[in-house]
C-alpha cells in the first residue's frame, strides 16, 4: 500500500516536440523516442502528465492511443490553457500541481524549451530539440528514481520497527 502511495506522488510532465522525437522531423519519426521512456516507466512507475502543445490538436484520449501501453496507462491528465507571459511551460505546470491537490508533488519534466522554465529549474530535465529523448536524459530520471526508491526502502525499513 505504502508503494502505490509513493510512486502517485511521483509525476513526469511530458512534452512531445523535441522529446519523444526531433522537434523538426518526418511525420514518420513522431513518437520515435517513446520506446525508450516506456521501458523506463516500466521499471519505474510515475503518474504522467501530457504538457505538450499536442494537448491543442488531439484529446486526452487521442493522445492516450497513440502511446505505447506501458507510458498511456499512466497518463493522469493534460495541462490546461497556455499561461501567459514569462516561464510559460513551468507556470501551466505549477498551476496543474494547484488546482489537482498536488502542490507537493515529486515532478519532473522533460521538454526541450529550456526558456519556458526559470533558469537552473531542479525540475527539468532538458531534451536537444534536435535529437530528442536520448540516454542523458534517461539516466537523469533514472537517478532521481533510484534516489527516490531508496529512500522509499529505508522508511519502510523503518517503519517496521
Amino acid at each position: 500500500m505504502n508503494g502505490i502511495i509513493f510512486m502517485k506522488n511521483k509525476i513526469l510532465f511530458l512534452d512531445f516536440d523535441g522529446v519523444l522525437h526531433p522537434s523538426m522531423c518526418d511525420i514518420k519519426k513522431y513518437l520515435s523516442h517513446a520506446p525508450l521512456l516506456a521501458a523506463l516507466i516500466t521499471e519505474y512507475p510515475c503518474q504522467i502528465v501530457i504538457s505538450s502543445s499536442w494537448r491543442f490538436q488531439y484529446t486526452l484520449e487521442e493522445i492516450k492511443k497513440m502511446l505505447p501501453k506501458a507510458i498511456s496507462q499512466q497518463v493522469i491528465g493534460i495541462t490546461g490553457e497556455a499561461y501567459p507571459g514569462a516561464y510559460q511551460r513551468y507556470n501551466e505546470i505549477k498551476f496543474y500541481l494547484q488546482v489537482h491537490g498536488k502542490s507537493l508533488a515529486d515532478w519532473k519534466a522533460l521538454d526541450d524549451t529550456q526558456n519556458e522554465f526559470p533558469a537552473h529549474c531542479k525540475n527539468l530535465i532538458l531534451c536537444s530539440h534536435l535529437t530528442g529523448l536520448g540516454q542523458k536524459q534517461i539516466q537523469e530520471l533514472k537517478n532521481g528514481y533510484k534516489n527516490n526508491y531508496r529512500l522509499y526502502i529505508f522508511n519502510v525499513f523503518n517503519d517496521s520497527f
